[in-house]
């Protein structure tokens, strides 16, 4: 049994891993502000005595009482929503948030895997992306202060790792979906089926010939706690290989959730990236990982979700 800390526990993605740490047999202290978090996404972990919350704000100095065996650093505001409204504090955890997690790594000489994200990559003129690949980021532009938050966060992990000994891992995290994403989250999953689900007209920016490649959270999980355990300490592509256009996405959710709902466009919002694809043969190589649940089996189980979520606050039409 280890001790496993996850920053950004309340989130989306930060909650599978603390059900997953604690299904592998691990004691989890969860950390979060609670900003972009939702405490209901944990809170049937709350009765687990292996289980611990810790409301607290990780740009500002973090106790963690006990020993550390490893930490997943995941606090950040994920989305186009939250970084564009959150500019500040979003650069703020991936900086000062990252520094302070990385410091708590260095005191209790714990392994961490860090959240990193395609963004890295910016508009990207290398398809598909691989971890050698700089990126084409515009770091003055709106999306900026998410892009150039992980890009430092990559850059004081690697500091850490090659000036304290600190063993240290990056995911490169790619589009991510399923069961707790949040309804107003403003990416394309949640958008797409709460529209549906509502038969609201699904918004889709621009031509909807840009493409992304969609993974489900069980799959993104598997990959993480593969990466934390190994000894891969340069970047990793996390995501699904199989790429499709946002016009063939919107239309895929429509049939899923068996809606009739317009498909209607909007004006392509500021350096919103063409393309956007993994190639995970670094993955598959050091990690032995590659994704395994059907896109199918994703949306469905994913709306299944969507739909309790807007029955409960009465928001389904009749």
């Amino acid at each position: 049994m280890s001790r496993i800390v996850v920053t950004g526990g309340a989130g989306f993605i930060g909650s599978h891993l603390c059900e997953r740490n604690l299904a592998d047999g691990h004691e989890v202290v969860a950390i979060d502000n609670l900003l972009t978090g939702d405490i209901d996404n944990i809170a049937h972990l709350m009765g687990d005595p292996a289980f611990t919350f810790q409301q607290q704000d990780c740009t500002h100095y973090i106790h963690v009482s006990g020993p550390v065996d490893a930490i997943m650093h995941f606090a950040s505001p994920a989305s186009p929503v939250d970084y564009l409204e959150l500019p500040i504090q979003t650069l703020k955890v991936g900086s000062l948030g990252t520094h302070n997690v990385l410091g708590l790594a260095k005191a209790k000489e714990a392994r961490i895997v860090v959240a990193s994200t395609s963004e890295v990559y910016g508009d990207p003129l290398v398809h598909p992306q691989t971890e050698d690949y700089w990126g084409n980021v515009n770091p003055i532009g709106p999306r900026g202060v998410y892009d150039e938050a992980k890009r430092f966060l990559e850059a004081i992990t690697l500091a850490y790792h090659r000036t304290h000994g600190i063993e240290t891992r990056i995911a490169r995290i790619f589009n991510t979906y399923g069961p707790r994403m949040r309804m107003r989250d403003g990416r394309v999953v949640p958008n797409f089926m709460c529209q549906a689900l509502r038969n609201e007209s699904i918004t889709v920016y621009g031509d909807g010939d840009q493409t992304r490649s969609f993974c489900y959270v069980s799959d993104l999980v598997e990959g993480m706690v593969r990466l934390l355990w190994s000894e891969e300490t340069g970047p990793v592509n996390l995501g699904n290989p199989a790429e499709m256009t946002i016009m063939q996405f919107a239309e895929k959710i429509r049939d899923t959730v068996g809606s009739s709902a317009p498909i209607v466009h909007e004006e392509l919002p500021v350096d919103d990236p063409r393309v956007r694809q993994p190639d995970i043969s670094k993955a598959r190589r050091v990690l032995d990982w590659e994704p395994v649940v059907p896109l199918e089996t994703g949306l469905e189980s994913t709306v299944a979700y969507f739909r309790e979520k807007l029955a409960a606050g009465g928001e389904l039409p009749g």
